[in-house]
């Protein structure tokens, strides 16, 4: 069984996640992605089940109540901003185009989501993420790999980019550019 400390953990990468890949999705108009967020969601809602169970096994009295309270409250907190982003994706996925006021509004944002595609010599090509150091070298976040017609969501250091991928990310406007142009071979690491 594991414990509700994990699950709690899974639960917050997994609703920040969801969160990326809505905006993702409405973005850049991805029916693929919007649906992953729906399948996440459902993930998201089968750990607040589980948390509810292992807390009403746990309690045997008014004060261990009191004290998984809080950890109750926090699950359903996870919850609901994974609800949130699975309403945004249900907007792709109703075929509903975003107001150019949004496009607006991710500009100004602090951190904005682009994509990328890896290009033929592009240093990115057979290493893997951890082996790059992107969120050093560009600010960035790698948040979800299509590579063919399947989808890495959340890929940890231990992934291999190749060339073909379509790379989803989250950093700065500086960093965006860096990491276009390192992805399409006009630029390595030395010319940053």
């Amino acid at each position: 069984m594991t414990s509700i400390k994990d699950i709690l953990i899974d639960m917050r990468n997994l609703s920040e996640l969801m969160v990326d890949l809505a905006y993702s999705a409405i973005l850049f108009n991805n029916k693929e992605v919007a649906e992953e967020v729906l399948k996440l969601e459902n993930k998201v809602n089968s750990y607040n089940y589980e948390i509810k169970m292992q807390s009403l096994m746990a309690a045997r009295s008014r004060e261990d109540a009191e004290m998984l309270t809080p950890l109750l409250e926090i699950a359903e907190a996870a919850e609901t901003i994974a609800n949130s982003a699975k309403d945004i994706a249900d907007l792709v996925l109703k075929g509903l185009k975003p107001h150019p006021v949004f496009k607006m509004v991710m500009e100004e944002s602090e951190e904005t989501v682009s994509r990328t595609h890896i290009l033929k010599g592009s240093i990115l090509s057979q290493k893997s993420l951890g082996d790059l150091l992107l969120a050093t070298k560009t600010g960035m976040r790698i948040i979800a790999i299509r590579r063919g017609e399947s989808w890495i969501y959340g890929p940890n250091r231990d992934t291999v980019l190749f060339q073909g991928d379509t790379l989803i990310f989250k950093g700065t406007e500086t960093g965006s550019n860096i990491l276009k142009n390192i992805a399409s071979s006009k630029i390595t690491f030395d010319d940053i």
